[in-house]
């Protein structure tokens, strides 16, 4: 079994008796709760290790029959006292229902006063070849004052985070806050992914922080379990021993990677009599068993299930007189002279000789309980409208939503072209946000797909929770991109800010994402001039926002995944979330770093200083990835092909850049425009912003580009008879001829960005 990680000396001896007695307590209550009942593990099989519970499926010894399978086998190491269990060497500190927690282990760097490293510990795990993933209820944090941390993983579903943590002195940590200074956390790990590397890198080398921080960590771990010391935490010599010890890491496990109904048609399928089938919400296969309500005991074990006797339970009775058990239930009934539903929270038992002044009674009650139920329903119910017409309009003062309305006042034509949507419209137009009009999941909140009463289809974005102090930021932004009028940018039809986040409402695009496209590059339509024409009116929207908007606007996140197309294959700039406006008389803001892995500006991260430029470096990476068919950024890759841009520049100064290119692009493309767009992309990444290009200029060679009518220099046609010869850029059948025919200048002076791992479709980015 593949289950691989990379833990501390310190995890196996040094802590393990001050944690036995916690871990004792929580594994004894969690397994009770779920498997009641004496059968507990397979007949003739060790129930204990140490102090760990090992319920069925999971069994004690490997190749011993106890388990069901080689997966869920225990190793009971004896050597340490109490003894320890183990699963494909990792430790098992708690078996519960569809979960397992585990033994922690960190990513630790050390630092000198001079800057260097002497000590570094990566974490690691690999659950790849296994039926067990990595949990929701996890988190990945990190500790320190200079520090940025990366967790990537790439197995049945990739992912890919990161967390910066900073601060200048020791004053300003605050214990319990894990808010960027001092302590980061990242938001929930998303379900199904089953492997992940923790890589832990500094800004400065701590030399401006040694004096209170010399060391930092980053690790995965339960997210309720981990609590944030302050400054103590730096200088504490137990950091490390005393988190393995108190937060572990949650596992979900299944049985096999058949759903429930697939499963049933087998001979191997685990749930037995009176038990119920789970699906696993992974996403991946496999199922769990439980049992069914008023059942107990073990489901994977025969004979199933055994019915619950609620009459001798005083906590689920609640029969008056006679309790009647049945499977899976129970009855209540009177004794003889009695009637009524024998229940203490019915009607109890009643003596016969009571019948009729009884009933008289309790016609009369009844009647006068109606009446008053419906004067209270009426009432509840005019009440309630108030309320919500009062939280409605309290939601739409503190989403600004008066000064939405003086700002489209004050602009002419903003009141025409802009919508203020109420909240029943757009929540009757998503169907009141079914998941099956989900579009997608972003940094900046959910996008639903919705049908307005005049049967316009829109995108409607959910966003996530506000910061107050934004609110007048917002609102301009939104007055702004509503005048935003370029057919390549995805027009703001309006919002709605009666809801408790505001709602923004798009013009809908049909056709998917670029980066779809992309890497499915053999469809028909990408040919190279449809390739160079996406390009070119990307740019020209980029252009349009940093030039020609009222005020400039930095996109921010320009990605393939934020390019759309529509139904002609035209290109649309979406996903503004995280784009700032610039004030007319300046050139760049300070902002806290925000942007997808992979299409950062080095130079941004680093200064955190935002210019206009950083939307140039990303579009660089848009435009290799058009031209190459490869991600900006995979840790699949080689070391030297893992991040495209420096891979691209080192192929023209090595003289083989047509073998980097997409084959399709090689073909269709001439000469002349391979080595311009290739000459184009390298000037975009370059690492000063000062030496790249503006949008305008990029946006005006690509024109250029789409206008080159040259010939491709090695496809002679001959149409006399409406045929084609072609002569292949060969030297001999061995030895291509490059796009180069002399070696350009070396670039000794670039070099990949530290901490940036493959984010495939995943939209990941740095928490503001």
């Amino acid at each position: 079994m593949a289950i691989q990680k990379n833990v501390p000396l310190l995890h196996h001896v040094a802590w393990k008796c001050c944690v036995c007695f916690i871990w004792f307590t929580i594994s004894a209550a969690q397994t009770n709760n779920i498997l009641k009942g004496p059968n507990i593990t397979k007949p003739g099989c060790q129930s204990r290790c140490g102090n760990l519970t090992v319920p069925y499926p999971f069994g004690i010894g490997l190749n011993s029959g106890c388990a069901i399978g080689e997966l869920f086998e225990v190793n009971c190491n004896t050597s340490f006292s109490p003894s320890a269990a183990y699963i494909g060497g990792i430790e098992v500190l708690e078996i519960g229902d569809g979960q397992i927690r585990v033994a922690n282990m960190l990513a630790t760097t050390c630092y000198n006063e001079t800057g260097h490293l002497v000590r570094k510990v990566d974490a690691w795990m690999n659950l790849i070849t296994s039926t067990y993933s990595f949990s929701t209820l996890n988190t990945f944090t990190i500790i320190g004052c200079d520090d940025f941390a990366v967790i990537s993983s790439s197995g049945n579903r990739n992912f890919s985070s990161g967390c910066v943590s900073l601060c200048n002195k020791v004053e300003d940590v605050l214990s319990g806050f894990c808010s960027g200074i001092g302590c980061c956390q990242t938001s929930n790990i998303p379900p199904g992914f089953n492997f992940f590397y923790a890589y832990l890198g500094s800004l400065n080398k701590h030399t401006t922080v040694f004096g209170f921080n010399p060391c930092s960590y980053a690790f995965l771990g339960e997210r309720d379990k981990f609590i944030f010391r302050g400054a103590s935490d730096f200088s504490d010599p137990t950091f490390v021993r005393r988190t393995i010890g108190s937060v572990p890491i949650v596992l979900d496990w299944v049985i096999g990677n058949l759903s429930c109904s697939a499963a049933r048609k087998t001979n191997d399928y685990a749930c037995h009599s009176s038990s119920l089938c789970v699906d696993s919400d992974t996403g991946f296969g496999g199922y769990r068993c439980s049992c069914a309500p008023g059942y107990e005991g073990n489901p994977y074990l025969a004979p199933g299930c055994q019915d619950i006797n609620e009459c001798e339970d005083p906590n689920t009775n609640t029969c008056e007189k006679i309790c009647i058990n049945t499977l899976g239930g129970y009855n209540c009934s009177c004794p003889e002279g009695h009637f009524g539903d024998g229940r203490k929270d019915g009607r109890g038992c009643i003596a016969k000789n009571k019948e009729f002044p009884v009933i008289k009674l309790s016609l009369g009650l009844g009647f006068g309980l109606l009446s008053l139920l419906m004067a209270v329903t009426w009432l509840y119910l005019g009440v309630k409208r108030r309320k919500i017409l009062r939280l409605r309009e309290k939601f739409f003062q503190k989403n600004g939503g008066m000064l939405l309305r003086q700002q489209l006042s004050s602009n002419e034509g903003g009141v025409e072209s802009t919508k203020i949507f109420t909240a029943e419209e757009l929540q009757k137009a998503t169907n009141n946000y079914a998941d099956e009009r989900i579009l997608g999941r972003g940094g900046y909140g959910t996008v639903y797909k919705g049908i307005l009463s005049d049967k316009r289809i829109v995108a409607i974005k959910k966003s996530r929770l506000m910061d107050e102090s934004q609110i007048e930021q917002f609102i301009n932004e939104v007055v702004i991109l509503t005048q935003v009028n370029h057919r390549n940018v995805v027009k703001l039809l309006g919002c709605c800010l009666e809801a408790e986040v505001p709602l923004l409402v798009y013009e809908y695009v049909s056709n998917g994402t670029l980066f779809h496209h992309i890497q499915h590059s053999r469809m028909s339509w990408m040919s190279w001039d449809n390739r160079l024409r996406i390009a070119a009116e990307t740019a020209s929207a980029l252009s349009y926002l940093h030039s020609a908007a009222s005020k400039p606007i930095i996109h921010r996140d320009v990605k393939s995944a934020n390019i759309l197309l529509d139904e002609y294959y035209t290109a649309k700039i979406s996903d503004f979330g995280a784009s700032r406006l610039i004030p007319l008389d300046q050139t760049q803001v300070t902002t806290l770093v925000q942007g997808t892995l992979g299409y950062l500006d080095p130079e941004y991260f680093r200064t955190s200083q935002l210019t206009e430029k950083s939307d140039v470096y990303s579009f660089g990476l848009v435009l290799a990835e058009i031209v190459t068919g490869k991600k900006p950024l995979c840790m699949e890759r080689s070391e030297e092909e893992r991040n495209l841009a420096t891979f691209l520049i080192m192929s023209m100064k090595e003289n083989r850049l047509f073998q980097v290119l997409d084959p399709r692009v090689v073909r269709e493309g001439t000469l002349e425009q391979l080595q311009q767009i290739a000459e184009l992309v390298k000037s975009c990444v370059s690492l000063n912003g000062a030496d790249r290009p503006t949008m305008k200029e990029v946006a005006m060679e690509l024109e250029g580009l789409k206008k080159f009518n040259l010939r491709h220099p090695w496809a002679n046609t001959n149409q006399q008879n409406g045929q084609y010869e072609s002569t292949r850029l060969m030297v001999n059948e061995t030895e291509p001829l490059d796009l180069y025919t002399v070696p350009l200048s070396p670039y000794s002076d670039i070099q990949p960005l530290s901490g940036q791992y493959s984010l495939d479709s995943t939209d990941s980015v740095f928490p503001a």
